[in-house]
């Protein structure tokens, strides 16, 4: 089964927004369709950005679901150390370098990323680094087909 990391953002937009493409990504890991990979870095990101102010208010997001999240993540997401080192690999934005490392830990066939920085080295270690609109998906539902590496041009 392929492994895949998403960014913050891909992550943060599929829980809050339940019909944009994002969701359908994360639809497709509760389907089981794929791995969805993890590291402690990038789950305390995602907690950080669920309670900033903004989010909580906008979306009536309490501690408990977020709770609830991390104990998802943790139980059906592999989750890797995220310690690999790939320091300098985004020298204009470091911190996004721990979704190369998780990345990296878990030999995942891909990262699903909105990030500029990360979208512009496009491949990390001959992991392809794709935009949500790359995932492979049925037009008239907008749902995800079974992925499959060779289903998408990944350059």
């Amino acid at each position: 089964m392929l492994r895949a990391v998403l960014d913050t953002n891909v992550f943060v937009s599929g829980l809050l927004s339940k019909t944009d493409l994002p969701a359908k990504i994360l639809e497709a890991w509760r389907d089981g369709q794929y791995v969805l990979i993890r590291s402690p870095p990038l789950v305390a990101e995602i907690k950080r950005a669920l309670e900033t102010a903004r989010i909580r208010e906008k979306y009536f997001i309490t501690d408990g679901d977020i709770e609830q999240l991390i104990i998802l993540l943790e139980k059906d997401a592999l989750v890797v150390p995220g310690h690999t080192d790939v320091k300098n690999a985004i020298p204009d934005d470091p911190s996004d370098e721990m979704f190369l490392a998780c990345a990296v830990d878990a030999s995942a066939d891909f990262i699903v990323s909105g990030d500029r920085h990360l979208l512009d080295i496009s491949e990390y270690k001959d992991i392809p680094i794709i935009t949500v609109s790359k995932v492979p998906r049925a037009s008239a539902r907008g749902t995800l087909l079974r992925i499959s590496r060779n289903a998408y041009d990944l350059k």
